[in-house]
């Protein structure tokens, strides 16, 4: 029992080695922080694509009235070139709102007996992003979903 005493006191004076065990323990909690903090930059940099996108094609929809599904399909397109999302990803469409409705309706048609019809056109981006730690079973990919809705018109029945 004397023997294992000395053994522990003559380990806690000795300081050789401590560096390195201090290194091996520290080490990996920094790489993950260091790889957490890159992979959470990359999710906030994709939102602010997605918000810019769209605040690009709400410009477009504001200069030109985008009245047509001709022009409608071209303010699609030119989102998608700008923000590199599938077209699958990006929809615009039109939208109708009846006098003071805070719903949309797709056609105005359902606002028979409306006295004021708003035209607006509905942009929706949607991206999934996919962080590197969902490889090791944490997590799930995330689902970015940005919706703008831009007035064009409004009309007096």
């Amino acid at each position: 029992m004397t023997g294992l005493l000395a053994l522990l006191r003559r380990l806690r004076r000795d300081s050789d080695g401590t560096m390195v065990i201090e290194t091996a323990i520290v080490t990996p909690v920094l790489v993950l922080l260091t790889l957490g903090s890159y992979q959470v930059s990359n999710m906030v940099a994709r939102q602010t694509e997605l918000q810019s996108a769209a605040a690009e094609a709400v410009a477009i929809a504001l200069a030109a009235a985008p009245d047509t599904a001709a022009k409608r399909t071209v303010v699609e397109q030119v989102i998608e070139r700008s923000s590199g999302l599938a077209a699958d990803k990006v929809s615009v469409t039109a939208a109708y709102r009846c006098d003071d409705s805070t719903s949309y309706v797709t056609s105005p048609d359902s606002c028979s007996s409306a006295k004021v019809v708003s035209s607006f056109v509905k942009i929706d981006l949607r991206d999934t992003y996919t962080p590197s730690w969902t490889n090791f079973g944490v997590g799930s990919p995330i689902n970015y979903n940005v919706t703008r809705y831009v007035l064009y018109q409004q009309d007096e029945v």
